[in-house]
């Protein structure tokens, strides 16, 4: 299809994005849209850029690519305790782009939308003269005063995540046809394949997280680097036990092929899982809340007086991570 027979960017947004523009966006004809907190309500704003060959691949299917950008904002939203209310899109189209594609990144970002009740509200779309890169702001609620900081861990908090680690990770090092995946069965590749792909936001557990976390934030650059991030913020340092890290049936089958991937487990990045500290007399009710939503929680270790880096102890040896998270700079 040449240039020509594309249509122009009003077309463009009204065919692939006004479908999914929700209450406040009057259907993407205007150039802003309009949003109101519930009464008592607090807005909570969060932004990620996700760029080809950085955050995804340009193999990646667009609906792929689509539900990774929405879902990793959802994820930051969760991990604040607020409930995702819209968002907005920021869309640098490549010169080769076709409307096959772009069709694909609507449906796949329609999807996503409608599971995590995160309607489209607005924003531009344009000609890039170098790769895919896209950009989404999201906007979620919490009731005032309610919003949960990274800063705020105490001594004592129990060190708590949701869901499995590296399997994000280990799924993008798969592409190498690494010799460790001739242990994996083709299920348990597709599960590392499709968490890398497919982050799955923890938004149910929002309203847990605020009841009863000192401190949270989405694990998305590894959850050493990321804890680490929490500690040194919150003025304080972790202890934790290696054995209590949950790992997934896969990543537990590479690691016992290869003990280094359990440092690669838990540097990599793209796990989007929920990393919070709890007090010992909320423990049980957060535990019981996760539960009740589906989602597995797992009490890893302990906040610690101190400044120095978070140990992960592991067989009754004590590891450091000093680079334990990636970083663009």
């Amino acid at each position: 299809m040449t240039s020509r027979e594309r249509p122009s960017e009003d077309g463009l947004i009204a065919r692939f994005f006004a479908p999914l523009a929700g209450e406040g966006a009057f259907g993407l004809k205007d150039d802003a849209a309009c949003l109101s907190p519930r009464p008592g309500h607090d807005l909570v704003l969060t932004t990620d850029a996700l760029v080809e060959s950085v955050h995804f691949l340009p193999e990646d299917s667009p609906a792929s690519i689509a539900r990774k950008a929405l879902g990793v904002n959802v994820s930051d939203l969760a991990a604040k305790g607020a409930d995702p209310t819209g968002f907005l899109l920021s869309l640098a189209l490549p010169e080769s782009w076709t409307e096959a594609w772009l069709a694909g990144f609507a449906a796949g970002l329609g999807e996503a939308s409608r599971e995590f009740s995160c309607p489209l509200l607005g924003g531009d779309t344009v000609k890039a003269k170098g790769a895919l890169s896209l950009s989404v702001t999201a906007v979620g609620e919490v009731p005032a005063g309610k919003m949960v900081h990274r800063m705020n861990a105490r001594m004592g908090d129990i060190i708590c995540v949701t869901g499995t680690i590296g399997d994000a990770a280990l799924g993008l090092r798969l592409r190498t046809a690494p010799s460790w995946a001739e242990n994996l069965s083709a299920d348990e590749k597709a599960h590392l394949a499709d968490r890398y792909l497919h982050p799955r936001p923890r938004y149910r557990l929002a309203r847990a997280v605020r009841e009863h976390a000192h401190a949270a934030m989405d694990v998305s650059d590894g959850l050493a680097g990321d804890l680490t991030k929490m500690m040194r913020v919150s003025g304080v340092s972790a202890l934790v036990e290696g054995e209590r890290v949950p790992f997934s049936t896969a990543v537990s089958k590479a690691v016992a092929v290869d003990p280094n991937l359990f440092d690669l487990a838990v540097t990599g990045g793209d796990d989007y899982e929920i990393l919070c500290t709890v007090p010992d007399k909320n423990l049980d009710s957060f535990m019981k809340e996760a539960d009740s939503v589906g989602i597995m929680v797992s009490a890893i270790g302990r906040v610690v007086a101190g400044h120095e880096l978070p140990v992960f102890r592991i067989d009754g040896t004590e590891r450091r991570y000093d680079a334990g998270s990636f970083s663009h700079f």
